[in-house]
């Protein structure tokens, strides 16, 4: 048989903190704290507190910590009556104190503080008690007692130049003398390509000694001698004289175009009964010193020796080139004149020429340099225009009756200037 108590025992009143069980007595307690508390002035901000004291210790476990750990952490546990308190040191006496050695305390203890241990294991003193003095000038930062500095004194003192030695000094300095291959170019032993070919192979003598490599210096009097191979090896090279006929480059080919390097060979060698005969080796390096327009015919120069391109189509040569040039249209009045001193070419002057009327529609031109189709716009310029161009001579060489597509060698008494 089943009983049901009609009044059953109460529970135990509970002494856990933190539940929804309140002691009446603590609110009786609590009440003369809460009021002593909110009757107090609440202490200034910190930042006015540090403008307002700059003497005082800046370490977080000092007054100035108390003062405002009690008013957070107790403003909050005391603000609101029945409240869950926070500051567990103060809600049991003799409760564990969280106080970490070197003033740090704990949040748990009512305020936290972080005031590092100074010198001894007490609070640190202020980094920024007052103005920070001047360093010296010239003085190390943050230098020790006792620790040697450089002042300005010192470093104003003047110092010694510093002198360089060594490889990388001799390459800095200016070298004296002339390179050995510009002087060989310059005398016409060579040129600058084939000096640089007989240095390496050491074929050059300078004042006696054996010269074997490139970009050696030299006294532009010295004397310069060949040895016999060099010797031999220019006296093979051969240089080739050719009637080139209208439609043929004489430079690069061009679309459509052969160039005139292309009408050396056996079949059509003009002198095959008194000279050498042809021998592929001769078309090796072989290039035309000199240019002669597609449309113009006339005497070509083709050589493998630097000497000879460097004498006719240089910067400094003067071996003069003879035209017979047939025109059309009105000469223009002063046109003759112009045509032998006073015209201008790409932004540059030409040097003076040598121009006479042959018949009525010929013109007999001999020039010293030799620019780009420089005849024909010449005679355009004063109101002639080329028909027909023929070169007939370079230096003391002429053309005479080699035929019109053949070719010949250069004879050894033959000289172009």
């Amino acid at each position: 048989m089943n009983t049901v108590r009609r009044n059953p025992p109460k529970p135990a009143p509970t002494l856990v903190e933190g539940t929804l069980k309140l002691r009446p007595r603590a609110k009786e307690e609590n009440a003369p704290e809460e009021r002593a508390e909110r009757a107090a002035p609440r202490p200034a901000p910190r930042r006015e507190r540090d403008a307002g004291s700059p003497a005082a210790p800046r370490g977080r476990g000092g007054a100035g910590s108390d003062a405002r750990a009690g008013t957070d952490e107790g403003g909050r546990s005391g603000g609101r009556p029945g409240a869950k308190s926070d500051a567990k040191s103060d809600a049991r006496p003799g409760a564990r104190s969280n106080t970490r050695p070197g003033g740090r305390t704990d949040a748990r203890s009512g305020g936290r503080t972080d005031a590092r241990p100074g010198p001894k294991g007490g609070p640190r003193p202020d980094a920024r008690p007052g103005p920070r003095p001047e360093r010296p000038a010239g003085a190390k930062p943050d230098a020790k007692p006792g620790e040697r500095t450089r002042g300005a004194d010192h470093d104003a003192a003047p110092r010694p130049p510093r002198t360089e030695t060594g490889p990388s000094a001799a390459a800095a300095r200016p070298q004296e003398g002339v390179r050995l291959s510009k002087v060989m170019a310059e005398r016409g032993i060579c040129s600058r390509r084939e000096a640089d070919e007989y240095i390496e192979r050491g074929w050059v003598f300078v004042d006696g000694r054996r010269v074997s490599e490139l970009g050696v210096r030299i006294d532009p009097a010295a004397r310069i001698d060949l040895s016999p191979e060099a010797s031999r090896t220019q006296r093979e090279r051969v240089t080739i004289l050719l009637h080139k006929p209208v439609g043929y480059v004489s430079g690069q080919p061009e679309p459509g175009y052969e160039p005139a390097v292309s009408l050396i060979g056996p079949g059509n060698q003009f002198d095959r009964d008194s000279a050498q005969r042809f021998h592929p080796s001769h078309l090796k390096n072989l290039a035309p010193a000199g240019r002669l327009d597609i449309d113009s015919t006339g005497l070509l120069v083709l050589t493998q020796d630097g000497r000879v391109a460097r004498q006719l189509i240089g910067e400094e040569s003067e071996i003069d080139k003879e035209y017979l040039v047939r025109v059309e249209g009105a000469l223009a009045e002063n046109g003759l004149e112009l045509l032998r001193h006073g015209l201008w070419l790409d932004d540059r002057p030409l040097r003076p020429a040598q121009v006479e009327w042959i018949n009525d529609d010929q013109l007999r031109f001999v020039l010293r340099e030799g620019r780009k189709r420089q005849i024909r716009r010449m005679c355009e310029l004063v109101g002639l225009q080329v028909v027909g161009l023929k070169r007939v001579r370079i230096g003391r060489v002429r053309l005479a009756d080699l035929p019109i597509g053949e070719w010949r060698f250069l004879r050894e008494d033959e000289r172009f200037g």
